[in-house]
């Protein structure tokens, strides 16, 4: 703190004359209180020696700082992500940057001779912790087809006829969004058909492999291989045992020289599998038929039907991710099409943006939980048995999986994670109210 000394006094209506400075030594670390008295001596013209004290104010150095609220960790509301353009490539989900230095260390390795050290699974061997995970994964994957087979006969699904779009209400939506074949003609309004469980649950089917460091599936002989769902394809080769679709559990890790694996220990036979009509094992991982397979439910058990299956859909996709941290499954960045193993498959069934260019082939790349599993967003509808929404007030409305949507309609409570995506604190306006919101 800076102190000042006059060396004179001036006469009363004149100026101060020259000021002394003196640095007092106080601690920053200890506060003060406001209008302290520092003495000063100054000394006068008309009387030498005589003392005068003044007041200086110090601030404290300690503030009384505002708590702050710590800060939700679920906003009030979000924006879904956004729809990628089909006539471009999907971002990858690890940075490019990162493969290429990958790449490069791998082929520095190979050039000198030296062997790639794989860790389970890569090496081709089960991870005894992850096994677990997968049945309980597969559990609850039939859990939740059982649950919207039955759901569905009392809750409505609408599907458009033209698109994808689905919408779970007493009726359809008035929102103009869209973009089938014909959309023009009909100014984007969709024309709504009963949907079914397969609109629900978009089925992802991959090839069922029984050695996945084997033979790589070729375009002519995609026909020898069944195509089951993705996800059961990923239990399997986490350890879930189905006689129906074998596979084979090394003993003896793979070993591999940059892109070359030089000791698989043989290829191996596929053996028969032992399939049966009345094979309830299948069955039950099947999205097909399952409406007709699962009878309505009473109405006092639709509540407690509706909540174990929204409980078992958040255990499928948990159960997916660790086992997708893990495992390898790839994606094509152009199409739906996904491949469980550590590359994809040769078949040219690509007919998405430049497929000519590719001569029909997947562009593979690692991929995400929304692409083996779907969530297939719907609009949240707070009263299904009001009006149908509107394409002005679409900026109000949320969304949620249609999972969910049909849950909650059904009785479940609404998990917290998927209430900002529903906007459920954003009040609609009503009439002519819309236009003088902000």
């Amino acid at each position: 703190m800076l102190a000042a000394l006059p060396s004179q006094s001036p006469p009363r209506g004149q100026l101060l004359g020259r000021m002394e400075p003196r640095w007092l030594q106080l601690s920053c670390s200890s506060s003060y209180a406001s209008g302290f008295r520092v003495p000063q001596l100054s000394h006068t013209q008309e009387a030498p020696g005589h003392k005068v004290v003044r007041t200086f104010l110090c601030c404290s150095q300690k503030h009384d700082r505002i708590p702050y609220a710590p800060k939700s960790r679920f906003p009030q509301n979000v924006d879904l992500p956004p729809l990628l353009p089909k006539n471009k490539k999907k971002p990858f989900p690890v940075p490019i940057k990162q493969i290429l230095r990958e790449g490069r260390k791998n082929k520095k390795l190979a050039q000198m001779g030296i062997e790639k050290r794989l860790e389970p699974p890569k090496n081709g061997i089960l991870v005894p912790e992850l096994v677990p995970v997968a049945c309980g994964v597969l559990d609850s994957w039939k859990l939740v087809i059982k649950g919207v087979a039955q759901l569905l006969h009392v809750i409505p699904v609408y599907g458009c006829r033209f698109c994808s779009e689905i919408h779970v209400a007493e009726s359809g939506h008035n929102i103009q969004d869209c973009y089938g074949t014909g959309s023009g003609n009909r100014r984007s309004f969709h024309t709504w058909v009963r949907g079914s469980i397969n609109d629900v649950l978009i089925p992802i089917d991959s090839y069922h492999l029984y050695d996945p460091f084997g033979r790589r599936v070729k375009h002519e002989t995609r026909f020898e291989y069944d195509r089951i769902p993705a996800i059961v394809e990923l239990c399997i080769q986490a350890g879930v045992e189905i006689p129906e679709y074998p596979s084979r559990r090394r003993t003896q890790p793979i070993r591999m020289i940059g892109k070359k694996v030089f000791d698989r220990g043989g290829f191996v036979e596929e053996p028969k599998p032992c399939r049966s009509v009345d094979s309830s094992s299948l069955v039950d991982l099947d999205t097909h038929g399952a409406s007709s397979r699962y009878p309505p439910p009473l109405p006092s058990d639709v509540p407690e039907i509706a909540q174990q299956t929204l409980n078992a859909y958040e255990a499928v996709r948990s159960g997916v991710r660790k086992l997708m941290a893990k495992y390898s499954v790839k994606a094509c960045g152009y199409c739906s099409e996904v491949h469980v193993g550590p590359w994809g498959h040769n078949a040219k069934l690509c007919g998405e943006f430049k497929h000519q260019w590719r001569d029909g082939k997947h562009g593979w790349q690692d991929a995400t939980l929304d692409e083996v599993l779907p969530p297939n967003y719907v609009w949240h509808v707070k009263d299904p048995k009001g009006p149908p929404l509107v394409n002005s007030l679409k900026r109000y409305y949320g969304k949620a999986p249609a999972v969910v949507e049909i849950c909650i309609q059904a009785g479940a409570k609404i998990p917290v994670k998927y209430k900002p995506m529903m906007r459920l604190d954003i009040v609609v306006p009503e009439g002519g109210e819309a236009r003088f919101v902000a």
